[in-house]
């Protein structure tokens, strides 16, 4: 009963902060068995313990719904291992303003206005803010690896709508997620070998409990508390936490000009999403 008094934005906002805490704490890996290892590592342990959690009957799926998992899973893990080459580049507080273009714009095409189109581009100034091209810092590779996480996040989010509406949950994951894994294994497992000893494996389950098991448990809760219009609001709070975390965590630095850009992608993406709302029904 008691939990039914915490509100819906409570577990949104704790779900984000778990999510770029993880991914923080995943950044400890990289000297060890280097970005895709760490990305890799996460993935199997998030795969373990749906596996464990879940023991999907691959039979009661159906051949259509496991194809559409299988495309999630594979977009789940060009999301997850381009992320890890990004923040190895240029920084977590960088990277996820980038990424963040790809949500905004599955946003904005989701919007009936053409007016709409103009998100996207104020999003990228926001972006230019917080890279800074100017200054001949900022290296290409890793806006490269932030923009392809996009893209990832991207079709990650069309393709766990068309997913949500015919499994439920975490049956859905207890696929994609291995799937990912699996995909995964031909970049993190070369980068990670001969370097897998007890310490790095169970560093590898902690952060799959971390990223997705909880967040993503929060989420549901959230979720049956907010409307999905809401949710997805809160969701643009994400670059900003990120640089929390990258500052506090990882003791990354920002400019003035630069917080003023993550200020901007969050006005952009929150507004993208107002107007971009899924029907419901």
């Amino acid at each position: 009963m008691k939990s039914q008094a915490v509100p819906g934005w409570v577990f949104a906002v704790a779900a984000m902060a778990i999510l770029q805490f993880a991914a923080a704490v995943t950044t400890q890996l990289y000297p060890i068995v280097g970005p895709a290892g760490a990305g890799w590592l996460r993935l199997v342990g998030g795969a373990i313990i749906f596996l464990a959690l879940v023991r999907p009957d691959f039979r009661s799926y159906g051949q259509s719904n496991l194809r559409l998992l299988i495309g999630l899973g594979l977009a789940t893990a060009l999301m997850t291992i381009s992320f890890q080459f990004a923040v190895a580049t240029i920084g977590l507080s960088m990277t996820v303003p980038i990424q963040f273009l790809g949500p905004l714009t599955v946003g904005v095409l989701r919007a009936k206005k053409r007016s709409h189109i103009w998100w996207p581009v104020i999003a990228l100034v926001g972006v230019i803010a917080v890279t800074q091209p100017w200054k001949g810092s900022i290296d290409p590779w890793g806006v490269m690896w932030a923009l392809l996480a996009g893209c990832g996040w991207a079709l990650y989010i069309v393709m766990t709508q068309a997913a949500g509406d015919r499994v439920s949950g975490f049956r859905a994951l207890a696929v994609t997620i291995p799937v990912a894994a699996i995909a995964a294994t031909f970049v993190g497992l070369p980068s990670a070998w001969g370097h897998l000893d007890l310490w790095v494996v169970l560093a590898g389950l902690g952060l799959g409990l971390l990223m997705p098991v909880i967040p993503f448990a929060l989420e549901l809760v959230a979720l049956q508390r907010l409307t999905a219009a809401a949710f997805g609001t809160l969701s643009a709070g994400e670059p900003a936490l990120a640089a929390i975390f990258g500052v506090t965590l990882l003791g990354e630095q920002l400019d003035f000009v630069q917080v003023v850009g993550i200020g901007i992608v969050i006005i952009a993406a929150v507004t993208a999403e107002r107007t971009g709302r899924r029907a419901v029904g």
